[in-house]
């Protein structure tokens, strides 16, 4: 075996799902499922999901949407972040998906394919609070009043907070007072729409925050903020082989590390390619629960780690990268970035293993 193990525990995220919901009951849980689940597997995690009860998800792109209820089959919402675009209009029409329209002309341009849906298309509607990304200003609100949803069916009124991650932060109580007015604004245009506001952060800052609807992303893999979280991602890499470096020799590409004892250095077959980034810094690997850390430079397939303090290591041991010793969140900071990105980035030439839920 020449591959890294991604293992992707199937019941921790189950339970971390149903951890969520029980926080945001009695509001709805959602799942979002968006960028292939988190780099952990659309094919295997949307289903974990609807087996521990998730009824609504949530996905980026109309693409990823179409791929979901191929998954998933009949039943489930499925919301798509990203909204309408005239490109997706058979994605849409085919595979029973609500885009969350962010502007008029968004909406304009969904009223303008009618002709292609059977029944009137149920849409979510996005509208801004704060954050100034996508969304219904207020004066957009007030013209989407004035003339309704001309045969859409809204079923959802959303928006996203900017600070969840900073419970003490002042913008998250603006943000709610915000959307709580603007969304009260719609409910003549929309009046058995869902409210929603809360992501993962949003759902652990409360019930204010919980509206009808939460929608835990990054929480479900077992990343901040949701400190609580069951462990989903382990990742290991087999020994390729160690060598030794006599005192005074370098190791890796620009000569960036110079062993300071005669040093037994181990090669691990991942690199940037992989989505471990060239920009860690510090960080170690771990065998059997003891620290081995990263020296030299991180190449396209390759990273190299000191084993001198190991007497009995081997090739084709493992060594943990993800696990009990090193989270998503503790592997990003040492490259200054945040565990959000170090689960998207997960690569393809993983072997990947499931553990299946119970």
């Amino acid at each position: 075996m020449s591959r890294p193990i991604l293992t992707i525990d199937l019941g921790a995220l189950a339970a971390n799902w149903r951890a969520l919901a029980d926080i945001a009951a009695p509001a709805e849980a959602a799942a979002v499922v968006k960028a292939d689940a988190y780099g952990c597997g659309l094919d295997r995690v949307a289903p974990a999901l609807a087996a521990a009860g998730a009824k609504t998800f949530f996905v980026a792109q109309a693409l990823e949407g179409a791929r979901l209820r191929r998954i998933l089959g009949p039943g489930p919402v499925i919301y798509v972040f990203n909204g309408f675009m005239p490109s997706d209009l058979e994605l849409f029409a085919s595979n029973d998906m609500r885009p969350v329209v962010s502007s008029p002309s968004q909406l304009k341009a969904l009223r303008s394919a009618l002709y292609a849906f059977e029944a009137p298309p149920k849409i979510g509607v996005h509208i801004e609070s704060g954050i100034n990304r996508l969304g219904f200003t207020s004066e957009e609100i007030d013209l989407l009043r004035a003339d309704g949803a001309g045969g859409c069916e809204i079923t959802l009124v959303m928006s996203h907070l900017a600070m969840a991650d900073e419970p003490s932060a002042g913008m998250n109580a603006r943000q709610r007072g915000a959307f709580a007015g603007r969304s009260a604004l719609l409910r003549a245009a929309a009046p058995g729409a869902q409210l929603s506001l809360a992501a993962t952060g949003g759902t652990l800052l409360g019930a204010p925050f919980h509206f009808d609807l939460v929608r835990p992303g990054v929480g479900l893999y077992g990343g901040l903020p949701f400190g609580a979280a069951k462990r989903v991602v382990t990742l290991e890499a087999p020994l390729l082989q160690v060598r030794r470096v006599p005192a005074g020799d370098t190791v890796g590409y620009g000569a960036a590390w110079t062993a300071r004892r005669d040093s037994r250095i181990g090669v691990l077959p991942l690199g940037y390619a992989d989505g471990f980034f060239r920009t860690l810094k510090g960080v170690k690997t771990y065998l059997r629960g003891r620290p081995a850390p990263l020296v030299g430079r991180i190449s396209m397939d390759m990273v190299t780690v000191d084993l001198t303090d190991h007497p009995d290591v081997q090739t084709g041991q493992l060594l943990e990268i993800l696990g009990p010793n090193q989270s998503v969140d503790q592997l990003a900071a040492c490259c200054g970035t945040i565990g959000y990105e170090v689960l998207t980035a997960l690569g393809d030439r993983y072997q990947r293993r499931y553990i299946e839920a119970d």
